[in-house]
């Protein structure tokens, strides 16, 4: 896929699976999408997430596997022109090793 349209897809992809989850998920928890990789062929994401508290981050991760439908769905009506990818979400562990260091280094 050309580079600036994988970009734009990406991006698409990311802000919508933020908007959906903020909408969808209730005050339990914070889900926030950290990043979006994007096969070369567009057909499959796979978008990582963080979740606080920690304690939650299994609860949301199904919560959000068992919503990719709804999410397709979500991202038809936000984004025209462009078929969604298979969705798939995961745990941003490195997002969780930045912030150890963090700590560490405080």
């Amino acid at each position: 896929m050309e580079g600036n349209r994988a970009e734009k897809v990406q991006q698409a992809v990311r802000e919508v699976a933020a908007e959906f989850l903020a909408k969808e998920a209730g005050p339990q928890s914070l889900i926030t999408v950290t990043q979006v990789w994007l096969s070369n062929d567009a057909r499959r994401a796979s978008i990582y997430i963080s979740v606080l508290p920690e304690t939650a981050e299994q609860t949301a991760l199904n919560f959000a596997n068992r919503n990719r439908r709804e999410l397709a769905e979500f991202f038809r009506t936000r984004i025209r022109g462009i078929f969604p990818p298979h969705f798939e979400f995961k745990i941003d562990r490195g997002e969780k090793n930045r912030q150890r260091l963090d700590e560490l280094s405080s």
